[in-house]
């Protein structure tokens, strides 16, 4: 699966709160939302040349917003996405730790940096970034950071399928429709020889969702170590028809070859 691998690198921008003036510096706080402003468009300028694949103006708008308010927390966030879509992961992991220094309680961000941190196998320092974030009690959407710290946890070059299970779990029961904690769910299944709960959580997952190459492999186990020829036969044609060059596939061919 590695869902952590597909994470969208376009991440969603952090709402700052803005600090409030008082009466007698009303020019001074006109000037910093005129600042903040010019950091807004300069971001969403930079998102749009991204997706038009022109980087290198991207960052040029990035660099502007940056200088137009430097405790803009998306304008970092942001950078830090092109770094790691630039292949520069010790730039994308500098900017993230610039982000942090502005605002170094925010779930989503610390969230957002665990996962990059995960995706880099920087697990330890990964797990104490999940950590922050869920300490805080106000925190709107501990379910992303339960799913990734229990993908997180699996992946570990020791996993901890306990403790990884226990935080996906929690994931699923704010969002029992989460794409990435069914899959997780789903390997942690296989990995643990539990072919009754992989097999229930990619039917879970088949059910609301459209079949990926990741969720098709995981159940096709699941199947094969139950016994059920029908259902192993089904799949193992959905994944050679619909993902033939999927490296599921090629694990496929393997498996049907021995």
């Amino acid at each position: 699966m590695n869902f952590l691998s597909k994470i969208v690198l376009l991440l969603a921008l952090v709402s700052l709160v803005a600090c409030s003036g008082g009466s007698s510096s009303v020019r001074k706080s006109k000037k910093q939302g005129d600042s903040k402003h010019a950091a807004e468009v300069n971001v969403q300028l930079a998102i749009g040349y991204i997706k038009r694949g022109q980087m290198d103006v991207a960052r040029d708008k990035l660099d502007k917003a940056i200088a137009d308010d430097p405790k803009y927390v998306p304008a970092y966030t942001t950078m830090a996405a092109l770094m790691e879509m630039m292949e520069d992961s010790a730039k994308a992991e500098e900017f993230y730790k610039k982000a942090l220094d502005v605002d170094e309680k925010n779930s989503d961000l610390l969230n957002n940096y665990g996962t990059f941190l995960c995706k880099y196998n920087k697990i330890d320092e990964a797990i104490e970034q999940f950590n922050k974030a869920l300490a805080n009690k106000f925190y709107e959407t501990p379910e992303r950071t339960h799913a990734n710290m229990g993908y997180c946890l699996m992946v570990a070059e020791k996993p901890d399928y306990a403790l990884a299970e226990k935080h996906l779990r929690k994931a699923l029961k704010v969002n029992p429709n989460m794409e990435s904690a069914l899959l997780a769910m789903g390997e942690l299944g296989i990995e643990t020889r539990r072919f009754l709960m992989a097999r229930a959580y990619m039917q879970r997952y088949h059910g609301r969702m459209k079949p990926s190459a990741s969720s098709l492999w995981y159940q096709i186990q699941a199947e094969k170590a139950l016994g059920d020829e029908k259902y192993f036969v089904k799949l193992s044609r959905d994944l050679l028809k619909y993902f033939p060059d999927s490296p599921e596939a090629k694990k496929l061919m393997e498996l049907s070859s021995k």
